[in-house]
């Protein structure tokens, strides 16, 4: 699986945790990617679990700071930081 697509997966599941169910128009956005690294490569027939943490959020401004992690069984594939804006 490229590399872009497990970033691309671990920030859906980032704006997905960061849903607000008593505000459903209150969105996040992706808005960058920090200290990524790929460990291992993903192939076919591989079940890819993500992990996402939020880190920090600062209400004010509306940016929220997530560690992503995606493993393959016990290893980890990838981890990054991934920063997400709040929109309407």
């Amino acid at each position: 699986m490229p590399g872009v697509l497990i970033v691309e997966a671990l920030a859906q599941v980032g704006g997905i945790a960061m849903m607000d169910p008593d505000d459903p128009k209150e969105n996040f956005f992706f808005g960058g990617i920090d200290a990524c690294k790929f460990r291992k490569p993903v192939v076919p027939g591989d079940t890819l679990m993500l992990k996402v943490a939020l880190k920090k959020m600062n209400k004010r401004f509306g940016v929220a700071k997530m560690e992503a992690k995606a493993y393959v069984g016990d290893g980890l594939v990838c981890e990054a930081e991934l920063t997400l804006y709040m929109g309407n």
